[in-house]
């Protein structure tokens, strides 16, 4: 049984560029800080519409004058539309009154007439609200972590299903931190998108992944244990590379063509899900190939020794 490239062969290699990703990940968190979004951290958000060009300086540096300090401007459009859109966003247990809507409104239309801004929604959320949907959002994480588990558990429980299964959650726990990392590196504030980016890269990498393990499994009733189990699974990730590559790169294709739709639009909301998924899916490949088959290869290498271990010290006794 031959394989043109021995992947397991750098297997160490693997664990130490994903070790090293993480370890960089978590530091920029440790070291900047989480960036979260009204809907996770509470307070209020404000849409404005208008048209033509304004000073959006001067624009930020009037509603800024009203509502305070700390406030965030993401510019952007109104999908249905098509009008320009300016969100505002207080930070924490701010909250927005009518009375302070009122007086920054009237505030920008004084001072810009010709371009039409008004008001297209407000929402206040309370912080103990929004601590709880993120942990409720967490807790939905979870649980598809262990339905995974369970079904990577029975599906392949001919040729270990519960190592295989424990091995593709420490996989998925890569990519899910890959994710988190892009909103953290690029200070994307962590909202809805995060968590539905979070749910699709499960589902897509553990994909990429029962593939693989079907591969084995094959190999395994085609040829048996004779070959090594390293051996096996080197092989398994040959046949499969060109089909894993090939789909991830068509699906990557499309999804950076909604990055350049959404940037030239400025449809923000768009791009901040779109981008993170994307490399997202590049890390659920590589992690599906090289990561989760490596983890097994040396759960099972130190399994065989470790029993074989066990043999000689009953043996001498």
């Amino acid at each position: 049984m031959t394989a043109k490239y021995n992947f397991m062969k750098h297997r160490k290699l693997f664990f130490a560029i994903s070790i090293a990703l993480i370890v960089f990940i978590v530091g920029v968190a440790a070291i900047f800080g989480v960036p979260m979004d009204i809907q996770f951290k509470g307070g209020a958000m404000v849409v404005l519409g208008y048209e033509g060009e304004p000073d959006m300086q001067d624009v930020q540096s009037i509603i800024s004058g009203v509502f305070g300090s700390g406030l965030t401007f993401q510019e952007g459009s109104d999908i249905a539309t098509g009008d320009a859109t300016l969100t505002v966003s207080l930070p924490g247990a701010e909250t927005v009154t009518a009375e302070q809507l009122e007086k920054a409104l009237v505030s920008v239309q004084s001072s810009y007439p010709d371009n039409h801004f008004e008001q297209l929604s407000m929402s206040n959320v309370n912080p103990t609200i929004g601590h709880e949907f993120f942990q409720k959002s967490w807790v939905a994480v979870a649980a598809a972590c262990i339905l995974i588990l369970i079904y990577i558990a029975l599906r392949f429980r001919k040729i270990g299903g519960l190592p295989a299964g424990v091995m593709a959650i420490i996989a998925l726990l890569n990519d899910l931190t890959v994710v988190f990392g892009v909103f953290v590196v690029l200070r994307i504030p962590l909202n809805g998108n995060f968590i539905a980016a979070m749910l699709t890269i499960l589902g897509y990498s553990i994909n990429d992944t029962v593939v693989m393990y079907d591969r084995i499994r094959e190999n395994e009733s085609l040829y048996g244990k004779k070959p090594g189990f390293e051996t096996l699974v080197n092989a398994s990730i040959n046949q499969s590379l060109r089909r894993s590559v090939n789909t991830t790169l068509t699906t990557c294709m499309a999804l950076l063509t909604v990055c350049v739709v959404s940037v030239l639009f400025g449809l923000d909301s768009i791009f901040t899900f779109a981008l993170p998924l994307m490399i997202g899916m590049i890390s659920g490949l590589y992690t599906s190939l090289f990561i989760t088959t490596s983890l097994w290869v040396t759960w099972e290498n130190f399994r065989v020794k470790h029993s074989i271990g066990k043999k000689k010290g009953k043996a001498s006794k």
